[in-house]
């Protein structure tokens, strides 16, 4: 195991450099000057020569990209541009609220998706499979910003039964803050994880073993649930992981949406700002999360199917 573990974790360090240099180009290709975004229109050339100066920006490139990564390695990320306040502290500010985000959301989506495809499973071309057709299509199309306006106009604008936005102080305040953006969130994966349960099972349960079980007098929910979903827990794995992923980067609209902090708010403003140092700092923990979740899948693939361990 722990050399399959480090087999994948060399899969992902080439990936995370690729993601830096990436993030390092894109920044010096944008439009828009980040000392004059940070000082203003209105700012003297030489406030602006001085803060250039002071920030490094007037070093060559390759010079800048060599400093970027050894800050990188060093989980050094500088300061704001704008701010002047340590991006580690903007980080550690913002980021336990969408962790806390995206784990009720995931954990909402899964308690709502896995049961519900089980049940159409079971009930082939019935109205609850009929019901989760439809339930699945909306949830492919309706966008997570325009679910999440919907439900921020009904629920906290018209009915008063949600906070409209902030992310609240104590543990019951943030999580009556904290139940409608993860709503959102949860509506739209467990479409997904619900059709993808109810194929995964259904696949299953034609399988021989399952009939033979049958044959021999088993109980339905022992079928079901020792046979069925137990085997099809490979796929299901995979889904899983792309809906934590899905949720992850759908945070950022859903943050904005309710004008909540984390991550995906402080990306959009340090874009619309021009500061290098919280979009690179940012970019990078949102590649780290992805890497993470994808290695962690994949030992999760291991428990669930020891075959793969001996394939790789």
């Amino acid at each position: 195991m722990a050399k399959y573990v480090l087999y994948r974790l060399g899969d992902a360090i080439p990936t995370l450099f690729l993601v830096l240099t990436l993030v390092f180009i894109a920044m010096r290709i944008l439009p828009g000057d980040p000392a004059l975004a940070a000082l203003g229109p209105m700012a003297d050339p030489v406030q602006l020569a001085l803060f250039r100066e002071r920030m490094g920006l007037n070093e060559p490139l390759p010079l800048q990209y060599i400093y970027f990564l050894w800050d990188a390695i060093r989980l050094d990320f500088g300061r704001s541009f704008i701010s002047d306040v340590p991006v580690a502290d903007l980080i550690a500010r913002n980021l336990p609220h969408t962790i806390y985000l995206t784990i009720v959301s995931v954990l909402m989506g899964l308690c709502l998706g896995i049961p519900f495809g089980v049940f159409a499973a079971t009930r082939r071309n019935r109205p609850p499979d009929n019901a989760l057709r439809i339930y699945s299509l909306i949830g492919y199309s309706i966008p997570d910003f325009y679910l999440a306006a919907i439900l921020l106009i009904v629920f906290s604008l018209q009915l008063g039964w949600f906070p409209i936005n902030g992310a609240g102080t104590g543990f019951w305040d943030g999580l009556h803050h904290i139940l409608l953006p993860a709503m959102t969130l949860a509506m739209l994966k467990s479409a997904f994880m619900g059709r993808l349960t109810r194929t995964s099972v259904l696949e299953v349960l034609g399988r021989d073993y399952v009939r033979t079980a049958r044959a021999k007098g088993a109980r339905e929910g022992r079928v079901i649930y020792r046979h069925g979903l137990r085997n099809a827990m490979l796929p299901l794995s995979t889904g899983i992981g792309i809906s934590i992923l899905a949720t992850l980067s759908g945070s950022v609209a859903v943050e904005l949406v309710f004008n909540r902090p984390g991550i995906g708010r402080l990306l959009i403003d340090a874009i619309s700002e021009r500061d290098y140092p919280v979009i690179q700092a940012g970019v990078m923990m949102f590649a780290f999360f992805v890497i993470l979740v994808n290695l962690v899948m994949d030992v999760v693939y291991v428990f669930v199917d020891p075959r793969i361990r001996m394939k790789s």
